[in-house]
């Protein structure tokens, strides 16, 4: 290659660099003026449920002199339960063991020496899913009276609450462009394209006292009302 072909390279190269610098720089720019003019909205959206499942945790406590004596009398007792549910229409399939212990039962000396063994304890809880929430105190009696001596507690869900929370995620969607189209006509432009869509998970809260009960014969249950809600941040671009 002659000096003179080489020198006409050079230029050629320089001249590239050159004209690479200012178009990448426009593009930086059309980028940040591009992530400029957007908008970003979080709204709610929220449907009020009546819970039509129940979740009973329930069981027997056992106390004998022995082990065996406090299993024997504990384990004859949860099987009256259990099949006296079953009897009473609890499907199989609704009962479901969640714990089981074997402790001691110590006594406490006054002469400071080590607590002695009296006895043993034995737990056996179940869960129990009422699906007919209104003979839900109805299930309460029919438990105690067989056999059943504790009540860990009462828990309602809402069996179709993903299928109404959808409708919850829609009116959170509606709520935000709502928001989001009263912002860009005070500021003299308007929605373009949606750029993006978050959820952000919502925990369920504990039942609203709703003004129902059970039958009063029955355990008197007030299963309350539970809110679904569904939070949403909207992108939109704007024109």
């Amino acid at each position: 290659m002659t000096c003179n072909s080489t020198r006409a390279l050079v230029w050629i190269l320089m001249g590239a660099v050159m004209l690479a610098v200012p178009l990448s720089a426009k593009a930086a720019s059309a980028a940040e003026q591009n992530s400029e003019r957007q908008i970003s909205v979080t709204a709610s959206g929220m449907v009020t449920a009546e819970p039509d499942i129940a979740l009973i945790s329930t069981g027997v406590v056992s106390e004998a002199r022995t082990a065996r004596e406090a299993l024997d009398a504990n384990s004859a007792a949860m099987r009256r339960l259990i099949e006296g549910l079953k009897a009473a229409g609890v499907e199989p399939r609704d009962i479901k063991t969640t714990s089981f212990n074997v402790e001691p039962v110590y006594e406490q000396r006054r002469d400071n020496r080590s607590p002695a063994i009296t006895g043993y304890r034995v737990h056996n809880q179940v869960r129990i899913t009422a699906r007919d929430i209104d003979k839900l105190g109805e299930v309460l009696d029919q438990a105690v009276t067989l056999g059943a001596n504790q009540i860990g507690g009462i828990q309602f869900e809402v069996s179709k609450a993903e299928t109404l929370r959808d409708e919850a995620r829609r009116a959170a969607i509606a709520n935000a462009r709502r928001r989001a189209e009263l912002f860009a006509a005070a500021a003299g432009v308007k929605l373009g394209r949606v750029l993006r869509i978050d959820e952000r998970v919502q925990h369920q809260g504990p039942p609203v006292p709703f003004a129902r009960t059970m039958a009063a014969e029955a355990v008197p249950i007030e299963k309350g009302t539970q809110t679904l809600e569904a939070v949403v941040s909207v992108t939109w671009e704007l024109e």
